[in-house]
């Protein structure tokens, strides 16, 4: 299993493998170690956050969305273009290859469980199914707390 995280004391962004006997978390770059708690992972189970206390983590797609958006405007822009220019077949062309290109990336990208409270990201667990999908009410909640400086 893979976690990706951003370090709460240099604030870089590290990367690290681990299983359900790990203890401990350190950041590639200020070596800072992260205490794991207890009963977080069981087996290949995320139950709770490895670097925060958060128990409340959701399922997304593991496709970079700046890839999927540049994708759509993108072609909306060359669709406009081509509309310009009264290309009325290469306009609707346009539009649904990028529809197509990101309906086939999307649908070959596998998933990643993520933390709300710190982002952190969680590849190659079994539990995918387990956790539930993105839900705007909880994400508001810890954005909330951030800004009141409550973490």
């Amino acid at each position: 299993m893979h976690l990706t995280f951003a370090c709460s004391e240099c604030q870089n962004t590290s990367s690290t493998d681990f299983d359900a006997d790990t203890q401990h978390v350190v950041c590639g770059h200020c070596q800072r170690s992260i205490e794991v708690p207890r009963g977080a992972v069981d087996g290949q189970r995320i139950k709770a956050c490895m670097v925060c206390p958060s128990r409340e983590l959701f399922v997304r797609k593991d496709f970079p969305q700046q890839l999927g958006v540049s994708i759509v405007v993108l072609g909306i822009v060359l669709s406009c273009v081509a509309w310009y220019y009264h290309a009325v077949v290469t306009t609707f062309a346009i539009l649904f290859s990028s529809v197509l290109i990101d309906v086939a990336l999307y649908l070959f990208m596998g998933e990643l469980v993520e933390c709300y409270r710190c982002h952190a990201q969680y590849r190659g667990t079994a539990d995918v199914a387990e956790h539930g999908a993105f839900d705007l009410e909880t994400h508001e909640k810890y954005r909330q707390r951030r800004l009141r400086g409550q973490s």
